[in-house]
Parts: C-alpha cells; sequence; structure tokens
C-alpha cells in the first residue's frame, strides 16, 4: 500500500510534539499538522513546577519552545495547517486539509488537544474587551484594575495568582465552597491579600458599553444576585476538545466505512485502551483531547509515547 506518509501527527501540544519526537527518532516517514503556533495550551501558562526535570520550575513558553526545537532538530516535518477531516477506508486514511488538499497515511495519531470552556452567559461580546482565557497574555491589560476570575481548578487558582501581578483586586468566584487546586496552589491563593474569595457562586452575566464594566454574580444555594464591579473578566471552567473536525468526518458519511465511527464520551473526549488505540484500526489519541482522568503536561507526554510505539507495530503489521 503507497501513501503519502506512514503517520501524520493532528496538533502540535505537548502530546503532539512528544509523539513527533519519538516517530522523528525511530525514522518514520512522518508529518505533524497544527492550525496555530506550535506548543498548544501549555505556551500560555505562566508558570509550570510539576513537571520533571525542571527543579525551580519553567514557564509553559518556554518549556514549549524547548519540546518544539528537540522535535525540529531530530528532523521532524511541522506543516502550519488545519486538518478539516479525516476519511478511514480500510488500511488508507486520507487527511482533509484546509486548503482542499488531501494527503494518504498508514496511521494517525490525533493530537488535537482542548480549548477553555465558555460561560455563554453573554461573555461573546466582550472577547478581547475584558473577556479573556489567558492571564499570561492580557494579565499586563489589567494593572492597577479590578478583575474576576471564574474557576476552582489548578489552572484557575494559579493564574488567579499570576493577575496579582498587575491587577489592584482579584474576584475568584467557585460554584463550590472549596477549592480543587492542589494544596500548595491553595496555600498561595489564601496567603494573597489582592485575591478575595466568592464561594457558592457563578457568573450570571456582564454588561458594559465599550467593555466590560460589570460582571453578575448569582449565589447557587440562595440565588441572590449581585454586581461586581471590574475591568475584565477571566474564565477558567474546564476543557473542551477540539474533535469538531472528527465529528464531521469520522462519524458522518464521509467516512466510507461508517460502521466503524469513532467513539467518543458525552463530551466529546476520545475513547481509547492502554495502547492509545481508538475503536478505529490505525487511529490513535495522545493527551488531553482523549478520555482520561488526569489532564497533565506529563501525562501528555507519556501517551504519546505509547501512540507512536503502538502505530509502529499496526505499520509493521500492515507490511508483514
Amino acid at each position: 500500500m503507497q501513501t503519502d506518509y506512514e503517520l501524520v501527527i493532528i496538533g502540535g501540544g505537548p502530546a503532539g510534539l512528544t509523539a513527533g519526537i519519538y516517530a522523528a527518532r525511530a525514522r518514520m516517514n512522518v508529518v505533524l499538522y497544527e492550525k496555530s503556533a506550535p506548543g498548544g495550551q501549555v505556551i500560555v501558562s505562566d508558570w509550570i513546577e510539576n513537571y520533571p526535570g525542571f527543579p525551580d520550575g519553567i514557564s509553559g513558553y518556554d518549556l514549549g519552545d524547548k519540546m518544539l526545537n528537540q522535535a525540529k532538530n531530530l528532523g521532524l516535518t511541522i506543516e502550519s495547517e488545519d486538518v478539516t477531516a479525516i476519511e478511514a477506508d480500510g488500511e488508507c486514511k486520507t487527511i482533509h486539509l484546509n486548503n482542499k488538499r488531501k494527503i494518504t497515511t498508514k496511521a494517525v495519531i490525533i493530537a488535537s488537544g482542548a480549548s477553555p470552556r465558555k460561560l455563554n452567559v453573554g461573555e461573546a461580546k466582550f472577547m478581547g474587551k475584558g473577556v479573556s482565557f489567558c492571564a499570561t497574555c492580557d494579565g499586563p491589560f489589567f494593572r492597577d484594575k479590578t478583575v474576576v476570575a471564574v474557576g476552582g481548578g489548578d489552572t484557575a487558582v494559579q493564574e488567579s495568582i499570576f493577575l496579582t501581578r498587575f491587577a489592584k483586586k482579584v474576584y475568584l468566584v467557585h460554584r463550590r465552597s472549596e477549592l480543587r487546586a492542589t494544596k500548595i496552589l491553595q496555600e498561595r491563593a489564601f496567603k494573597n491579600d489582592k485575591i478575595e474569595f466568592v464561594w457558592d457562586s457563578v457568573v450570571s452575566g456582564m454588561d458594559g458599553f465599550f467593555s466590560v464594566e460589570n460582571v453578575k454574580i448569582k449565589h447557587v444555594k440562595t440565588g441572590e444576585e449581585k454586581n461586581i464591579k471590574a475591568d475584565g473578566c477571566f474564565i477558567w471552567v474546564g476543557i473542551n476538545p477540539n474533535t469538531d473536525f472528527l465529528k464531521d468526518s469520522l462519524n458522518s458519511d464521509i467516512n466510507i466505512n461508517a460502521s466503524k465511527s469513532l467513539k467518543m464520551d458525552d463530551g466529546g473526549f476520545i475513547h481509547t485502551n492502554e495502547r492509545m488505540e481508538t475503536s478505529i484500526p490505525g487511529i490513535f489519541a495522545a493527551g488531553d483531547v482523549r478520555t482520561t482522568q488526569l489532564k497533565q503536561i506529563a501525562t501528555a507526554v507519556g501517551d504519546a509515547a505509547i501512540a507512536v510505539m503502538s502505530a509502529e507495530h499496526y505499520i509493521d503489521n500492515l507490511q508483514d
């Protein structure tokens, strides 16, 4: 079976770049497609302390850049392309790109990651006008201002702490009465006098003329509502998998063998086994895009190493 590539990797975050590193070292004929900047969500993380090998921590941008350079140094081909669909016709997989180009491959590793979840309370009109999902990117615009942060996990707490470098006040709104973040981050947040916690509450709306001026808060137990006068709102309430392009291809009529549709959970995350194999032979998934209890850089890297090993075995069996 002649194809353009042995392996196509979709996504250039930690999982995708790690897969590229392993595939390049194995001298596979491989290409990685990333529609935006290689590095994924990690490059907008302020500081990473739980990735092995960096005892003093490392910025997300620097870690992503090191991964990218390592992959390039090993000869990985990285192209800036948006994958719009995948056809699975037995042993041959056809990748549809945004420029209407098609390429064929024997195996695919989907490492397209996930994107921040939205509140859907009217924030769309204020995107870039006070609403943000990235403290590292937009924090400096809120120097000496008041902002609302939403969430209770590691990202929300760590990014709220980062915001205090610039903002004079950060209201951290969480729908529960206690945080979900790791204890060390909680301790730092509780000691920070610029952070005020708004417990058992959700953001129910926001308004302003040109940009955010008020954020509406609703208490989930009493139903009481109040306004917080703020210049911005940072949202960290979870992630959604970047799998829309799959729903429009593998699970629809474009898939020649529609009986073998890609299985996902209710949230759109891809089901895999311990070998990172999906429900379609020759298609693997790694990182935040797959159903997994823990979504961390370390687990994404491990997923990717396993996925490449499994893809190699799959391809070898095809040739045999």
